[in-house]
């Protein structure tokens, strides 16, 4: 499996993470996990929270696929 700066992926327990460093092509990651997703939408805004950690390739479960979809004005 080939991962990239800021890819996102979901670990074996369950939490979604964000790669912010590769360490020796891909021996290790250093990545930011989701702890909290916070509510921006609050008066005064919630922000997410997240923890970073190192992980090795076997932690990881799955790549999280983004779609950039288009801006549309209407």
């Amino acid at each position: 499996m080939i991962l990239e700066m800021y890819q996102k992926v979901r670990l074996e327990n369950g939490k979604t993470a964000r790669i912010v460093e590769i360490f020796n092509n891909g021996e290790a990651y250093m990545v930011d996990v989701l702890i909290d997703e916070g509510n921006l939408a609050a008066n005064p805004p919630i922000y997410p929270e997240y923890e970073t950690e190192t992980i090795c390739p076997k932690d990881i479960k799955s790549i999280i696929v983004e779609i950039d979809e288009p801006f549309i004005t209407a």
